[in-house]
């Protein structure tokens, strides 16, 4: 069972670290389109062709259909993380055909992540109340963890409400706008953030992906009231999606120790409340994918494309010098992390219930 880790003595260690590791991979850091693109297109179609089946089947073929659909739109879905990391024109119309793909028909659209991710990266926002993605959660009660992981099963549900329902009634009235547009437009599980207004391009991403996933939102809304699509196919993909949603929330506690209780932290508290699980491929992928698993590099070098991100791991280790913060992100698996989560949230007594999020 994994310690929780005390920061190295030097106060330059994170610096050090952060020089010698881009030094190490910087060969690594031009991302490959066609593995963008391949990768993120099979998932879709095994996701939506096993959804499609399942919804129709019954018995084991279902339930069989059900995992894959799962899993495999649990993979497609987390290339919105990889959107906000990529340089503009580095994957051509990455953005665009993942939206048409995963995001819309998810009503996932990727202005919920792109624009708002990037706080979770910055130094000067990292674990405060301008993170949208950060909790003290090792100083919250075991319930409000429980709450924290269970509700996220809602979030599908939340969606559509945001889609249907919100953002219509949003455009008639300035409060609801206000409300839809800082409240209720990030993928957030910090309930203290609020977005700040998009403006100039971003402004019209979102306006365009904000229609379409309405006009997809109101077109399922219209193929169920005419029984087109059986109540019995929507519910069995919202049990899809809202599992996509469990399992990622699951994952997002795993991320970090969650230690920060709010104040800013140098670049190797940083690294350090991050984990790297590196595990079996072949299982801890399912779980944490696109690179995912690497979370603590991820957030030392966050320019690294996912497919690169296994490679540099491996050569960090192998160079790095013993003493390196590095090596103290490592993590044997999802249960130790989880574990070790659960008793520091023990010691801490709690505070009010958190609310559900994403990431």
């Amino acid at each position: 069972m994994e310690a929780p880790v005390e920061a190295a003595e030097s106060p330059q260690a994170g610096a050090q670290t952060l020089r010698q590791a881009s030094k190490l991979v910087g060969d690594l850091m031009k991302p490959k389109p066609w593995v963008y693109w391949v990768d993120m297109l099979v998932c879709a179609a095994l996701g939506w062709s096993t959804l499609l089946i399942g919804a129709s089947a019954n018995g084991w073929l279902a339930v069989a259909c059900f995992i894959v659909s799962a899993l495999a739109l649990y993979r497609a879905s987390h290339f919105i993380h990889e959107l906000t990391h990529l340089k503009a024109g580095s994957v051509p119309n990455f953005e665009a055909g993942w939206n048409v793909v995963v995001g819309v028909p998810l009503l996932l659209p990727s202005f919920l992540y792109v624009g708002v991710h990037h706080l979770h990266h910055a130094r000067s926002s990292y674990g405060t109340a301008e993170d949208p993605e950060y909790l003290p959660l090792a100083h919250r009660s075991r319930f409000n963890v429980v709450v924290f992981l269970i509700a996220a099963a809602l979030f599908p549900v939340a969606l559509i409400g945001r889609f249907l329902i919100l953002a219509p009634l949003s455009l008639l009235h300035r409060t609801l706008r206000e409300l839809a547009v800082t409240r209720v437009s990030a993928l957030a599980i910090n309930p203290a953030f609020r977005r700040r207004w998009p403006t100039g391009q971003d402004l019209v991403n979102f306006h365009r992906q904000e229609i379409a996933a309405s006009a997809w939102a109101f077109v399922l809304a219209g193929l169920l009231l005419t029984h087109i699509i059986p109540w019995h196919g929507f519910l069995y993909a919202v049990g899809i999606a809202a599992t996509v949603a469990f399992v990622n929330q699951i994952r997002t506690a795993a991320a970090h120790r969650f230690e920060n209780e709010g104040g800013e932290m140098a670049i190797e508290q940083l690294l350090l409340d991050s984990v790297n699980v590196p595990g079996n491929p072949l299982i801890t992928t399912l779980w944490a994918p696109v690179g995912l698993r690497f979370h603590a590099l991820h957030h030392l070098l966050p320019g690294l494309p996912y497919h690169s991100l296994g490679a540099a791991h491996r050569r960090l280790l192998a160079e790095l010098p013993a003493d390196s913060p590095y090596r103290q992100t490592l993590v044997s698996g999802l249960w130790p992390t989880l574990v070790q989560l659960f008793r520091s949230s023990a010691r801490s007594g709690g505070a009010a219930p958190v609310p559900p999020g994403t990431r």
